[in-house]
């Protein structure tokens, strides 16, 4: 239970971290600017701008994503599964040949009557005089 809530936070960590990633810009450039403010200093983020926030932001979630990464190898090394694949494989099937059928003996009662199958016949399609060709 404890792994499958790690997994969830890390992908969730994940996915926070690239989303912060690609929210930052390059340099020169401030997120003011794609908000419609050339060089503005009364942004969103306040007068420093978005860089220490999302620098930050960038940081905790680095920091998250490396702690799950590292519980997760943690859990994964220390239960009770094979340390590979071919630890857990099934055994090799061997080529058997099977045992001969013997036909049974016939058996001395009599098989129980049935009625016989109907022999209906299906109806003759009309007869249609032949065509003639001109």
């Amino acid at each position: 239970m404890l792994y499958v809530l790690l997994v969830i936070v890390h992908v969730t960590v994940s996915l926070a971290l690239v989303l912060v990633v690609l929210l930052q810009v390059g340099k020169g450039q401030s997120i003011g600017a794609a908000f419609g403010g050339a060089s503005s200093s009364q942004t969103f983020f306040g007068s420093r701008g978005p860089a220490t926030f999302l620098s930050r932001l960038t940081a905790v979630s680095a920091a998250l994503f490396m702690l799950t990464s590292l519980g997760l190898a943690y859990m994964s090394s220390s239960g009770d599964q094979g340390s590979s694949i071919t630890d857990r494989t099934l055994p090799p099937v061997t080529d058997t040949v099977p045992a001969p059928t013997t036909t049974p003996a016939p058996s001395t009662t009599p098989a129980p009557v049935t009625a016989p199958p109907s022999t209906q016949e299906a109806p003759a399609p009309p007869a249609e005089p032949p065509k003639q060709t001109q």
